[in-house]
């Protein structure tokens, strides 16, 4: 990765964000993170060289506009990883039962906030021909029963990006689903289950870093389909 380069990845106090944000960082980026609670956050990051924590909510307009202008000023902003999202209700209901305050809040940090986002950086990434990545899931494809909210979200996530990706030919454009992580979002999707059988998040990261890097075409992703090569 040239110097100076700099990457907004989203959603990094834990999780597939959090070992994304170090991935990038091992890998001589400079990353701007953001995450809802500022303590959490911060005591993830903080002893990681490279990057700089933003703390906020990524449906917040203000804190998005903080985000883009912390990364610019930081130097090039090449890349988006558009990694923070939420479940939604615990366990997850069905259809007929889902409750619509809680489907509009899914759909906002699930759908708008990443599409916000991409609206305000969308300048700086096109003039340095940049890429962005959006974090997506089997979930958007399978129909599996109690997962309608979050499904929605990222079904819908995945067709903006496939628009995105023809009506924008010069930039990047993956939609990448990282398969089941042991992660605590999994966790709360099957309350009192055992998930220790699924891989760390830490696991995906060589397979991201590979699509930074080498920059195949737009389009979706799987992150067990991709070279497990870590970038160099």
């Amino acid at each position: 990765m040239t110097d100076n380069e700099v990457a907004i990845v989203t959603g990094a106090s834990r999780g597939l964000g959090l070992a994304l944000a170090r991935g990038l960082a091992d890998a001589g980026r400079q990353v701007v993170v953001d995450g809802r609670d500022a303590a959490t956050l911060r005591a993830a990051v903080g002893d990681v060289a490279g990057v700089t924590a933003v703390p906020g909510d990524v449906t917040d307009p203000v804190h998005r506009n903080e985000l883009v202008r912390t990364a610019e000023d930081l130097g090039r902003l090449t890349l988006l990883v558009n990694n923070a999202g939420v479940l939604g209700p615990s366990p997850q209901p069905a259809v007929v039962a889902y409750p619509l305050d809680a489907l509009h809040s899914v759909l906002d940090a699930n759908l708008v906030a990443p599409w916000a986002l991409l609206q305000r950086a969308y300048a700086t990434l096109r003039a340095n021909g940049g890429a962005v990545l959006n974090v997506t899931s089997d979930a958007a494809v399978e129909p599996y029963e109690g997962w309608a909210g979050y499904a929605a979200g990222k079904a819908a996530l995945e067709q903006v990006s496939a628009i995105l990706a023809a009506e924008e030919p010069d930039l990047r454009v993956w939609w990448v689903d990282p398969g089941d992580l042991r992660t605590r979002m999994h966790q709360e999707a099957f309350p009192g289950e055992d998930i220790s059988d699924r891989p760390l998040p830490e696991t995906a990261v060589p397979a991201f870093l590979r699509l930074v890097t080498d920059r195949p075409a737009s389009g979706r992703y799987r992150a067990a389909d991709l070279p497990a090569e870590a970038a160099t």
